[in-house]
């Protein structure tokens, strides 16, 4: 038996767009001299380190105060327009924070109207989101009430919805290898930051990055739609190894080298769903981080 692990993948997404941070309690009150980190002459220090705090500091002024223009940072942190105007520049730069300018109203002189900064979605998401949680509490809710089939269902359309922009290119695919590379390019399209690779006994694909796993740990009905649809579309049975909303460090599928079936069609019996492996395939070695032997 040879061991399956998923190798690192080079390019991971730095923002889980859909999984959630540690929320934290957003404070009123106004950032302190030592949050700053000023240098001299009151310009902000230049370490990596004051500056990234720094510039978390200048953003929380933009969610709390925004709009707002770089002087009235500036003035509320006791530091020069310039420093506060490299940071705002980095903030809008990485697509945190934009501009507008101020409404002619209460506008002194002709001069060019003030710039005002404001955060964006992903400028707030340093400040963290409940939306797990509120995924959570809404099937949980949609259990208590209408059942675990209910659950199972909207799993499942997720997942026929996800799928169906790729479908094209899947069924354009003759080969499991190619179908496994597909894949792999929709699921990194879709957040996932997915991989795959031939192995000795088939491709294996990996999804370095899961943006429900927060959710697919208390619902795992989520997972094993998940399973399903990549044996459909795939054209034959896939078998689930390990998932990251299991505490493994990827959630690695492996695809059977095998005469694929038309997406759509239904694989053979031995189709597998995350919990869910034929005894005769089932392996009762301890799961590595990763991935299993096979």
């Amino acid at each position: 038996m040879s061991q399956v692990t998923c190798p690192p993948r080079a390019l991971v997404p730095a923002i889980e767009i859909g999984n959630i941070r540690v929320v934290k309690k957003v404070g009123t009150s106004k950032p302190t001299a030592a949050a700053t980190e000023t240098g001299p002459a009151g310009h902000l220090g230049t370490a990596a380190q004051g500056d990234g705090r720094t510039r978390h500091t200048v953003a929380r002024l933009l969610l709390e105060r925004g709009p707002i223009t770089a002087a009235a940072v500036a003035e509320e942190l006791g530091v020069s327009p310039t420093a506060v105007r490299r940071h705002l520049d980095v903030l809008v730069a990485e697509g945190e924070a934009y501009t507008r300018e101020s409404s002619p109203r209460g506008r002194r002189g002709r001069g060019r109207p003030a710039k005002l900064y404001l955060l964006t979605e992903s400028g707030r998401a340093r400040f963290g989101h409940a939306y797990d949680d509120l995924a959570v509490a809404a099937l949980r809710f949609i259990a208590e009430h209408e059942g675990e089939q209910a659950v199972r269902e909207f799993a499942e359309r997720r997942m026929a919805a996800l799928v169906a922009h790729h479908r094209d290119a899947l069924v354009a695919a003759r080969t499991p290898a190619e179908r496994a590379e597909v894949l792999a390019d929709a699921l990194t399209r879709e957040g996932y930051a997915a991989s795959a690779r031939s192995v000795g006994s088939g491709e294996q694909l990996c999804q370095h990055h899961c943006p429900v796993a927060h959710v697919a740990a208390d619902f795992p009905q989520l997972c094993e739609a998940e399973t399903a649809a990549f044996a459909e579309v795939l054209g034959t049975h896939v078998q689930r190894l390990a998932t990251i909303a299991n505490g493994d460090a990827a959630c690695t599928t492996h695809v059977p080298t095998a005469r694929l079936t038309d997406p759509g069609q239904s694989p053979d019996s031995e189709q597998t769903s995350a919990g869910s492996v034929p005894k005769d395939r089932q392996n009762t070695a301890p799961i590595p981080a990763g991935g299993e032997s096979v």
